[in-house]
């Protein structure tokens, strides 16, 4: 089968980043189902394992990719929930090679039902950003039980990016929470607008003069998506106190000192948790993918798709690549189709 992987961790500018490469087709055994694969997503984590990550034990090639939607082609033994010729999206398992690959081993358990209003490329799009904001908002931040004196409020920081803009459409469709979101582009305070902010801010700029003159009060929960450190200071002192702080990014550092006064509590957010250590509650992400589906097919999400590349090589990878590092990609970038 097609894919493509790397020999070697490294920058995106060298000739061999990524590389088309044939290996063995994957048989599927215990919770397994076998995917044919027909369209991915490329996400920061993609980038940051290609430049650190060897290939796993055992393996000449580390094959990427935590989004796919596909048709499931066979099934492991122990598997319940699927039969060939399902139509499936997920978001894989950090420890696994990826989806970067015309087929796929997955477990079932972190698997949902691709929405049936949505493409594959569409579909694509959706599960891991779904995953990591919808565990962040409700899991993590709780964003359901109120903060005492608190206003009804949510900051996202980085709303257009990809996980900001699935969680503001959570947020919207899911709660009564008024949603600040952060865009510092014309294009972008558009786009997290269209997706049901109620407020854009400047990133750019400081955060808490901003979120004060908006005259709401202080939020209750402040979820960031990037950049983290550059804000810390900010969020420190625009969150109202007992609230709760949620980030996923990777800061070489974070002093939450600044919190202490105010008991805020902080949550670390990474969606790979519970397949990385097959938690007691591992099928709950198939069910969360299950619930983005239907609220997508009900119109109440959308997908985040906004740019569709063709076919699925190396040199389309490394194209999506270089426009996650850049920093400035808005919803989310996706490859389909074989050639």
């Amino acid at each position: 089968m097609h894919a493509i992987g790397y020999r070697t961790p490294g920058s995106i500018d060298r000739d061999d980043a990524l590389i088309d490469i044939d290996l063995p087709r994957p048989i599927p055994t215990g919770h397994d189902i076998l995917v044919a694969v027909q369209a991915v997503s490329v996400n920061p984590v993609d980038t940051k394992v290609r430049k650190g990550a060897p290939p796993l034990a055992g393996a000449d090639h580390r094959v990427l990719g935590w989004d796919a939607a596909g048709v499931v082609e066979a099934v492991g033994p122990a598997v319940t929930r699927f039969k060939a010729g399902d139509a499936v999206y997920y978001a894989g398992d950090l420890a696994r090679d990826g989806s970067n690959a015309q087929y796929h081993l997955v477990d079932e358990r972190i698997v949902g039902q691709k929405p049936q209003s949505l493409d594959w490329a569409q579909a694509a799009a959706l599960p891991l950003t779904s995953i990591t904001a919808w565990e962040a908002l409700f899991d993590r931040l709780r964003v359901a039980e109120p903060v005492p004196g608190a206003a009804k409020a949510i900051l996202i920081i980085g709303g257009a990016g990809g996980v900001g803009s699935i969680a503001i459409q959570l947020a919207r469709a899911l709660t009564d929470l008024t949603i600040i979101a952060t865009a510092s582009r014309a294009e972008t305070q558009d786009w997290v607008r269209d997706l049901g902010a109620h407020h854009t801010i400047d990133h750019t700029q400081p955060l808490a003069p901003q979120v004060a003159a908006l005259g709401l009060g202080a939020p209750a929960v402040v979820f960031s998506t990037t950049h983290t450190d550059r804000h810390l200071a900010d969020i420190a002192e625009l969150i109202a106190p007992q609230g709760r702080f949620a980030l996923i990014d990777d800061p070489a550092s974070l002093d939450v000192v600044g919190f202490k006064r105010k008991s805020v509590s902080v949550h670390w957010e990474l969606m790979f948790t519970r397949s990385l250590y097959h938690t007691a509650d591992i099928a709950e992400q198939g069910k969360l993918l299950d619930a983005v589906a239907g609220l997508v097919d009900k119109g109440k999400i959308r997908t985040t798709l906004t740019q569709a590349l063709t076919p699925i090589n190396a040199a389309n990878l490394i194209a999506a690549h270089r426009q996650i590092e850049s920093n400035t990609t808005r919803g989310k970038i996706v490859l389909q189709g074989w050639g």
